[in-house]
């Protein structure tokens, strides 16, 4: 289709570090390493030392938090980050070199000191330019999670103009601890300083390439930066090296729209041929783990990259360069020509006059920001999920098919009347804010979707304009789709994985089953679950027993149930309610049944008790330790639903035997 103009840009900063990945020698499930290793021994005197620099913060903590002002409230995970930090990385053997145990020492007398502040209702940091490490309260865990930012120095807070913001990305670290990641932004302003402009260093809850719970890090913490700065919402990029640039290929194509431009430097840009290429690994993936793929495949996306400006970085020798000419293929498919700068003659770095050449491009993109969301007189949108179902005025509401294309092409033509095309969607909402100039008020607009018109009515009095068509027995017709009852929906479409990226509440089963087996695989999966979910995500997992979750904790957040319908009393509540049928005796699949003695069911659902959260089975994230090895293999490994033989042991990819699995249809109801 013949584009009117190249719309909108978006960058995103990213951190060079480089990617450590093993190789072919990371490719058994059956020998895993660890990942993070386990850190030094820390002589019994520091450890004394350190102790009681905790329990110094923890009180000067506990006076804060008995404050009532807004500003304590506000700034107080600026102080708990240096608390959390070094309890967490001395608790589980996280400090991994002798240094770091220094670090934990300075951290600890930052801390100190930022309380002392507080406490004297003075917070100096806030103010302060140069390296600065911020703190925010996680929607998800409620853990305080930080991030490390450059306020240039030009930046005045009491200035009149926002600032530019460029989120940078680090790069892969598997010693990247808390403690060292502060340290790291206390001391080191990165790869990228431009000089008018902030830069945001999220943490990304480890090394997982800003996936799951590390995306929704970058997320919080840009929107904690806007809340505390002055920010131009016209003028965000995305950028990063190595893993750091993974990230930036899949922020920018899921959110075209939000960035003046992204900056991927090597890394990886889809799961497939890059493990082929860079880990030598043959893949033998299941029918769902290939369709899921698509969550993450940025290929699969590139026709978003039509609103976000991109200047691409390679090394012209790093074999990471894969990342960029894969996409530059996807691209060229879309009739796209990606401006790829290439380091000559050099490996996984970034060479110095390709850095400058890079750093004018995106000088120059910023000068012109963002395009505002009435300036766009086309939208193109790809997506495979309606979790990335938006794109400026257009939101995609409801898919034909989940992980399977989904596309719609949409453009202004003459005043006040848009040609469309949509494939495998079956509802659209177009939303123009008030004040918008895309439109006239004075005259209806017309949607030419395919072969049906449809006259609508013209935009209110205050410019605003906000209208939904639904597809029915094959024609375009006004409203949402009617009567549907449960259907997938942004934010409510799977798959289990999902869950866990909004406020979610393990809860614990008080009863106990009359299988042995049972018992031991859903006590061990969920203190991996809760284990794991500290060692890879850096949080701290709520955990409940089941008599104890509260009409709130229904009504806020996603409730993870352990167990079987006869051990776990809120799991006994909703069972009859699931289109999987699971009573004492079997687990049964539509024709399919399996003797509940020696299976389990893991499953995503909404929750029957409150159809906007969702209710998971037996799960936690659903990578395992195998794929911690390649940030590529981070993945969902289960769909919606699967049914486990646990005679087979859980292993490195999956909990147990995988006897079925597959996704629910649009409806939430089984294919």
């Amino acid at each position: 289709m013949a584009m009117m103009r190249l719309l909108c840009l978006g960058v995103v900063l990213l951190l060079a570090s480089p990617l450590t990945a093993d190789g072919p020698r990371d490719n058994d499930p059956a020998t895993v390493r660890r990942v993070p290793r386990l850190g030094v021994d820390v002589p019994e005197e520091q450890a004394k030392t350190l102790r009681e620099g905790l329990e110094r913060l923890r009180e000067k903590i506990a006076g804060l938090q008995q404050k009532e002002d807004e500003l304590t409230r506000s700034l107080l995970p600026d102080v708990m980050i240096y608390h959390r930090a070094v309890q967490g990385n001395l608790a589980h053997g996280e400090f991994f070199a002798a240094g770091d145990i220094q670090k934990a020492h300075r951290l600890l007398a930052t801390g100190i000191e930022r309380a002392s502040q507080l406490a004297a209702g003075d917070a100096p940091w806030t103010r302060q330019n140069g390296l600065v490490v911020r703190g925010y309260k996680s929607r998800i865990d409620h853990t305080v999670q930080p991030y490390g930012l450059v306020i240039p120095a030009t930046y005045r807070a009491d200035g009149e103009l926002p600032s530019r913001v460029d989120v940078w990305f680090h790069g892969r670290g598997e010693t990247l601890s808390e403690t060292n990641f502060i340290d790291q932004r206390s001391r080191q302003a990165g790869q990228y300083t431009p000089s008018t402009a902030i830069v945001l260093h999220p943490y990304g809850r480890y090394s997982n390439a800003f996936k799951f719970a590390g995306e929704v890090d970058v997320l919080e913490a840009l929107e904690h930066v806007k809340q505390h700065y002055r920010v131009d919402d016209q003028r965000v990029s995305v950028r990063g090296f190595s893993m750091g640039g993974a990230a930036c290929w899949q922020f920018a194509v899921h959110y075209a729209d939000r960035w003046f431009a992204a900056n991927p430097g090597a890394g990886f840009s889809e799961t497939p041929e890059f493990l082929r290429f860079f880990q030598k690994e043959t893949l033998s993936p299941t029918p769902s783990e290939r369709k899921l793929w698509h969550l993450y495949d940025c290929t699969d996306y590139a026709i978003n990259l039509l609103h976000c400006p991109t200047v691409a970085y390679s090394g012209e020798d790093d074999i990471q360069k894969q990342a960029a000419d894969i996409m530059a293929t996807a691209l060229e498919q879309e009739g796209i020509k990606l401006f790829h700068v290439i380091g000559p003659k050099t490996g996984h770095r970034i060479h110095p006059e390709s850095k400058l050449v890079v750093e004018r491009r995106m000088d120059q993109l910023a000068q012109k920001g963002n395009d505002s969301v009435d300036s766009c007189l086309e939208v193109h949108l790809v997506t495979y999920t309606l979790k990335y179902n938006r794109m400026y005025w257009l939101t995609i509401d409801r898919l034909g098919e989940h992980w399977q294309k989904a596309q719609v092409d949409a453009a202004l033509i003459a005043p006040n009347r848009f040609a469309i095309t949509a494939g495998n969607v079956r509802q659209l909402t177009f939303s123009l804010p008030a004040g918008q100039r895309l439109l006239a008020v004075n005259s209806q607009v017309e949607l030419q979707i395919g072969p049906d018109v449809l006259k609508v009515p013209a935009p209110a009095s205050d410019r605003s304009w906000t209208f939904t068509t639904h597809l029915a027995d094959g024609h375009w017709q006004p409203g949402p789709l009617p009567g549907e009852g449960l259907a997938k929906r942004s934010g409510l479409q799977g798959p289990i994985d999902d869950a866990l990226m909004d406020s979610f509440i393990f809860v614990a089963p008080s009863g106990t089953d009359s299988s042995e087996l049972v018992n031991k695989w859903v006590h061990d999966e969920m203190q991996r679950a809760i284990k794991h979910w500290r060692r890879h995500f850096r949080g701290d997992a709520r955990v409940k027993q089941d008599t104890e979750i509260t009409a709130e904790d229904i009504a806020s957040a996603n409730l993870v149930l352990w167990g079987t319908p006869g051990m776990n009393s809120l799991l006994g509540k909703v069972a009859d309610r699931l289109p999987i049928r699971w009573d004492a005796k079997q687990i049964t699949v539509g024709g399919k049944t399996y003797s509940a003695d020696s299976h389990a069911l893991i499953a995503v659902y909404p929750n029957p008790l409150n159809p906007d959260r969702y209710v998971v089975l037996n799960s936690s994230f659903t990578f395992r330790d195998y794929a911690y090895l390649n940030n590529a293999r981070q993945v969902p490994m289960l769909p919606d639903w699967a049914v486990i033989d646990l005679g087979t042991p859980p292993g490195t990819q999956y909990p147990g035997k995988l006897m079925a699995a597959d996704f629910f249809d649009e409806n939430w109801q089984l294919k």
